[in-house]
């Protein structure tokens, strides 16, 4: 055998664990993906931790562990609790709606320029029996029978939901605890595959890109959650802890804030308030509009150097194609492909490839 042969054998061998081990784990990728940017994330506050605690690097990574957790789990318990209260009605009402038809609100046709055509199709739709299961019927709402089997289905989505939550957690600990080692392995890899100068210009970027992702659009999110949670308790809106809370998970994600709002305006026109709904509505535009136009892009733009357009595209293309983890994977990705781009345009040595514009001779 030659010595090409045993190189493409050995290459062939590699690829193929590689694959069977992706295979294996496919199931757990979410959960390791998530424990990843969270370390990531908070890695500085964790060394810090150990040197307080005295280098003890197991006791370090299991309260951290805990304490993101809790700062995690406590909103969720808080916001489960309050649903579970209220899940029982609302899954008889969605039932008893679809069963016998959904009125059409009072002020619906008072909507500007919409309202007439707004009326006419919840009327033709939403109001004739079992129009709830014709308008979602690719999403199985049709197959529902009763409140109970809306519970079960619920239940098991959450359940599922549950165990990727304590995965994470789980991945998090051990992330923490041999988090050097795994770097210096990664390192080691990559420079081997790469040349070092090259890996070490690319492994620099992935860390500083998901803490500003991270900072700009979880803390700002929660920060809009807050700011507009004030306007809830003012405007008496039911439960405004629980929709501010709700509020700042949506803010996170683009263009999430204003279905929260919106919604909560909507509920205290319902009610009668409409003064209410409308300053709820100006305020949360007014937070939504300074978030999003100066200090979300600002966070993450100077921290990363990357253009307004790329923090844009990474974000917005990283949840459509990935989902809620593409928050954090897009910028990330689009860093990269910055550097790339820069690196495009550099020698060897790191000067600018670009030739030099001779200086103009005074005549």
């Amino acid at each position: 055998m030659t010595e090409t042969q045993r190189d493409l054998l050995s290459a062939g061998f590699s690829l193929t664990v590689i694959a069977l081990a992706a295979f294996v784990m496919q199931r757990f990728f979410l959960p390791l993906i998530w424990a990843g940017i969270l370390c990531v994330a908070t890695w500085p506050l964790y060394r810090r931790m150990r040197r307080a605690l005295g280098n003890r690097a197991l006791l370090a990574a299991l309260l951290l562990t805990l304490i993101c957790a809790c700062v995690f789990i406590v909103p969720v318990l808080l916001g489960v609790t309050q649903a579970a209260r209220q899940a029982p009605e609302m899954a008889n009402f969605i039932v008893t709606a679809n069963t016998d038809g959904l009125a059409v609100p009072a002020f619906v046709p008072y909507i500007p320029f919409a309202g007439g055509a707004i009326r006419d199709w919840w009327t033709a739709t939403l109001s004739q029996p079992h129009g709830l299961s014709h308008l979602f019927s690719g999403s199985g709402v049709g197959g529902f029978h009763s409140a109970r089997d809306m519970l079960k289905i619920l239940g098991t989505g959450v359940f599922h939901r549950l165990v990727d939550f304590a995965l994470a957690f789980l991945c998090l600990f051990f992330f923490y605890k041999d988090g050097e080692a795994l770097t210096r392995q990664i390192d080691a890899i990559g420079s081997h595959c790469f040349s070092q100068r090259r890996w070490a210009r690319y492994a620099q970027k992935v860390p500083t890109a998901i803490r500003a992702t991270v900072n700009g659009l979880v803390l700002v999110g929660l920060a809009e959650g807050l700011l507009i949670g004030v306007a809830y308790a003012f405007a008496g809106l039911p439960s405004p802890a629980l929709w501010a809370a709700g509020t700042g998970v949506l803010a996170i994600i683009p263009f999430g804030a204003p279905l929260a709002f919106l919604s909560a305006a909507a509920l205290l026109v319902l009610n009668g308030s409409v003064p209410a709904a409308i300053a709820v509505t100006v305020w949360g535009t007014i937070v939504l509009f300074m978030a999003d136009h100066f200090v979300r892009p600002g966070m993450i733009g100077n921290a990363t150097q990357l253009p307004f357009l790329a923090v844009l595209f990474g974000i917005l293309g990283g949840v459509e194609t990935l989902g809620l983890v593409g928050l954090f994977i897009g910028p990330v990705v689009m860093v990269l492909f910055v550097t790339l781009w820069y690196e495009a345009n550099l020698f060897d040595d790191g000067t600018p490839a670009s030739p030099a514009v001779p200086k103009r001779v005074e005549q």
